[in-house]
């Protein structure tokens, strides 16, 4: 494969639009070379909109299309199991929205299917590489709350009245959409595999809107986390330990590009010493690219494996699980 990657965007969706097509743009591979929906006027509309040179009205067509060299895939949740596969048949690598799958039994499938045909396939689970929680991480890895005890993730948002968040069909839910982050930073943060987890969660029309639950790791670190659909926004996480505590309490997961996040940071017994940690504005949406990008023209492996994706969907069905006893 040449260094010029050209990208098909399977579908619509605002997260295409506002960031990955921009962030393909700014990395040094990537073309926005094909934009598909199901109804050809709109794929046109969107490919004028954002000066993307080809449109089609199927999926199918994007995927027959010899110049596409990777498919973006930000179609619903119940979606991307089916399309993920039907590229892997077409010889397409594929880069697919979070959550990647809504169980772990297709993530499972998926990830064997790419694999036994040497295809790229990764989830665009993006927070992992930003600056502000690569900090983070190795804040308490070097000791800056002592020994970790407790990590608390949270993510709040609301979800309006028709909202596919709201669609038990399309793959909705609290946990899908926002928990799958709560559960990954505290794997990411303590780099262990939590021993149990107990949840319970509030169900309205067959998604649940609300969901808590603990999380129990080897070295002893106790997780909470909370999501929902019914709250003010809230993002964050804090790390609490014998000798400190870090906390960073806006938009931690999402740290959307264009600004700069905080790190806020007690050591000593009552907290007597803070210092804040300024993280300056990154684009991770950029880096998970050309992350993608370099595995694909095989320079190196993706840093984030398909194997830390299917032990969090084993950990997303575990909550289900305990949501329904």
């Amino acid at each position: 494969m040449n260094k010029e990657i050209k990208w098909g965007v399977m579908g619509t969706a605002t997260i295409a639009a506002n960031a990955l097509i921009p962030a393909i743009r700014q990395t040094k591979s990537g073309v926005v070379h094909a934009v598909a929906s199901r109804n050809l006027e709109k794929a046109r509309s969107f490919a004028e909109t954002h000066d993307i040179p080809n449109a089609f009205g199927s999926y199918e067509e994007l995927l027959s299309d010899p110049e596409v060299d990777a498919v973006y895939i930000p179609l619903p949740v119940s979606m991307h199991a089916e399309w993920s596969l039907k590229a892997a048949e077409a010889g397409k690598p594929v880069l697919c929205e979070k959550p990647l799958t809504a169980n772990v039994d297709d993530a499972r499938n998926m990830m064997e299917v790419f694999q036994a045909k040497g295809l790229l396939l990764s989830e665009a689970l993006m927070y992992r590489y930003h600056p502000l929680n690569r900090k983070a991480a190795e804040m308490v890895k070097q000791g800056a709350v002592g020994k970790p005890a407790e990590i608390r993730s949270r993510f709040m948002i609301t979800s309006p009245a028709g909202d596919i968040r709201r669609d038990a069909g399309l793959g909705g839910g609290a946990l899908l959409d926002v928990g799958c982050y709560c559960l990954s930073v505290q794997r990411f943060i303590t780099g262990e595999e939590p021993l149990n987890v107990k949840a319970s969660g509030i169900i309205k029309d067959g998604v649940d809107v609300n969901v808590s639950g603990t999380l129990h790791f080897p070295s002893g670190v106790l997780g909470s986390f909370s999501c929902g659909l019914d709250s003010v926004f809230d993002c964050s996480y804090e790390v609490i330990g014998s000798e400190g505590r870090i906390v960073v309490d806006r938009g931690a997961m999402c740290a959307w590009p264009g600004e700069a996040f905080t790190i806020k940071h007690w050591q000593g017994e009552h907290g007597d010493t803070y210092e804040e940690i300024t993280i300056p504005e990154a684009n991770h949406y950029v880096v998970m690219v050309e992350d993608f990008h370099a595995a694909l023209l095989g320079e190196k492996p993706m840093e984030f494996p398909m194997e830390d994706t299917l032990r969090n969907m084993e950990l997303i069905n575990q909550v289900f699980d305990q949501m329904k006893d």
